[in-house]
């Protein structure tokens, strides 16, 4: 192309440079560069990114062999053109490459995507910085009369596989009936923590964060709206049991008061 034709000589060493570095057997090294020195580079810097990666994922990196795994950094380092300049950022890059680019092979597991999105989540938990008010909430508050204040550091999750059960001695072939629904979230001493939910629970989280000034009761009432249920009592016990167990997990951090009306 003309663009191409009319490139800079140092950026068109820049690109060569590059693309030998992202892979020497396809890409040959520029000319005029000492094979020591190259090798000093390809080394450094696919030993950074390999290292990044198998901090962040552990589980997965457990299931591959060192050649296996190699052929999977290697890959990405080769195809995909990271969006971002910050290595903290790496992992949701290698998150993106492995949903949207990578075509899985014979060595690869079938949940291959969804485990590295889940061990992204916790390395996303695990850095944030949201903070919870000091005021305003009463950690002990009705849950049913005030509003549920759900903990910020938390993301409900639904996968194909038991992503939080696999491991070197757990490896599904193929993925249950029913979806998984996990819940994620940092707790007060500062570890991310997981628990296994039901589609109900979901739900209900998804409505106090689509009616954030909802009480617990109206909340209950617009899920029990939503399924069907008719019988108020046993629906405020279920959810009152429901809203207390979140609370002992420290999934809801308390209640506010519901504003008054004007």
């Amino acid at each position: 192309p003309e663009g191409l034709m009319s490139e800079p000589e140092f950026q068109r060493l820049q690109r060569s440079f590059a693309a030998h570095l992202r892979n020497p057997q396809r890409h040959p090294a520029p000319s005029g560069i000492e094979e020591r020195r190259l090798a000093v580079y390809r080394q450094l810097f696919f030993n950074n990114l390999n290292g990044f990666l198998e901090k962040g994922f552990p589980v997965l990196r457990s299931l591959y062999d060192d050649t296996g795994w190699r052929r999977l950094v290697r890959g990405f380092f080769d195809q995909h053109a990271c969006t971002s300049p910050y290595f903290l950022e790496i992992p949701e890059e290698f998150v993106t490459f492995l949903a949207e680019t990578y075509q899985p092979g014979e060595g690869d597991p079938p949940f291959l995507a969804e485990l590295a999105h889940y061990e992204w989540i916790e390395l996303v938990l695990d850095t944030a910085t949201d903070t919870v008010p000091e005021q305003g909430v009463q950690p002990g508050g009705d849950l049913l009369r005030g509003v549920p204040y759900l903990n910020p550091l938390h993301c409900v999750l639904n996968y194909r596989w038991p992503v939080h059960q696999i491991g070197p001695e757990h490896r599904p072939e193929t993925p249950p009936e029913q979806p998984v629904w996990l819940l994620v979230y940092r707790n007060a001493e500062e570890r991310v923590a997981f628990m296994e939910i039901n589609a109900v629970t979901a739900r209900l989280l998804a409505l106090m964060q689509e009616q954030p000034l909802s009480s617990g009761e109206q909340l209950l009432q617009t899920l029990g709206d939503e399924m069907g249920f008719q019988d108020r009592v046993a629906l405020l016990s279920f959810g009152a049991d429901l809203l207390q167990r979140l609370r002992d997990r420290e999934l809801i951090l308390g209640a506010r008061l519901q504003p008054t009306p004007a």
